[in-house]
């Protein structure tokens, strides 16, 4: 049995780690519920957007989403464990802590990798979904999610608004309503003229602003990612410390 004044000076570290451990797990909590909030306004906002690339589908607002919920769980096992003061508890908290880390490493150095390789694949798939407009087909969820960007970013085409005129499309019905800068002055026979139209319709082009949106929410994602994916190093020390010395003055005591 360790001397009581050793044992004496092993409680109020413990104390001050459970003190901190559980501060933490309380933060690492809230950053659960933001990166759930993250998830649902990306899954929200950028539905368009994400609609475009369906061939090449991304999930990433359902990754959010599902990594929110369980740190949202795993925080408030870190509160029961440190508050019980189980070391196997606080050791399978390091490891889940240990393993979101580096999932989200691994996520975010992808991404900025590949960020070039995403930015070709929108700009592909909006080029056929121009091509492919048909604002008729209720089903086409690309049309649909052409016309939502030409309104909410206005802007008209791939690149300007005379990329309408390859398009089977603009030989039936002209360039797209959603292009016009005020529908109602917009007329169906300015539509079909695209001198006339270049007066009606807004004339940027639309690929130039989806990446940019993209790429500026992205890189809002990706900041609050690395930022709990370093803040999670934290949590890792406290959690191996605490068990350690937990797990020595159990020893000392007997």
């Amino acid at each position: 049995m360790s001397p009581p004044s050793r044992r004496l000076q092993t409680k109020p570290v413990i104390t001050c780690l459970k003190t901190f451990l559980i501060s933490y797990s309380l933060i690492f909590w809230f950053t659960g519920v933001i990166l759930l909030a993250v998830g649902v306004w990306g899954k929200v906002s950028l539905e368009a957007y994400f609609t475009l690339a369906s061939e090449e589908s991304t999930n990433a607002p359902y990754v959010l989403i599902g990594t929110g919920a369980i740190i949202v769980i795993f925080g408030l096992f870190g509160c029961f464990a440190t508050c019980r003061g189980s070391p196997w508890m606080l050791k399978l908290y390091a490891m889940f802590l240990t393993l979101v880390f580096l999932a989200e490493l691994v996520a975010g150095v992808s991404g900025f990798i590949f960020r070039h390789e995403i930015k070709a694949k929108i700009g592909v798939a909006y080029d056929n979904a121009v091509t492919n407009y048909n604002s008729t087909d209720g089903s086409s969820s690309s049309s649909g999610a052409v016309d939502i960007i030409q309104r909410t970013l206005h802007c008209c085409g791939v690149d300007n608004y005379t990329d309408w005129n390859k398009t089977a499309y603009f030989k039936a019905s002209g360039i797209p309503a959603s292009c016009c800068k005020d529908s109602a002055n917009c007329s169906p026979e300015s539509l079909k003229d695209l001198d006339m139209a270049g007066q009606e319709v807004y004339t940027v082009g639309c690929f130039a602003r989806v990446t940019h949106v993209m790429e500026s929410n992205l890189g809002i994602i990706a900041g609050i990612s690395f930022g709990i994916a370093f803040f999670q190093l934290i949590g890792i020390f406290l959690s191996c410390c605490l068990s350690r010395y937990i797990t020595n003055n159990q020893y000392e005591m007997v």
